[in-house]
């Protein structure tokens, strides 16, 4: 039996973690990871435990449904 490859799972984790302010080490040291892993992680080329979304959704102060999907997030644009 082989193993399906993964769907890729969208985040909005740069842009709440931006929001408060946080750089990629702050994050990563908040979550108990490597810096470099919250990178992968904003570029959709890692997909997180249950548990690494839980803890990143919690230190952004917001639910893991807010920054994790399964179909991409609309892009929200800047007027003015």
């Amino acid at each position: 039996m082989s193993r399906q490859p993964e769907e890729p799972i969208f985040n909005r984790i740069e842009e709440f973690r931006i929001k408060k302010g946080l750089s990629r080490q702050q994050l990563a040291d908040a979550v108990g990871v490597h810096y470099q892993t919250v990178g992968y992680l904003e570029r959709g080329e890692y997909n997180p435990s249950l548990s690494l979304a839980l803890k990143i959704s919690e230190e952004l102060g917001t639910t893991v449904g807010e920054i994790f999907s399964i179909t991409p997030f609309r892009k929200v644009r800047n007027h003015g």
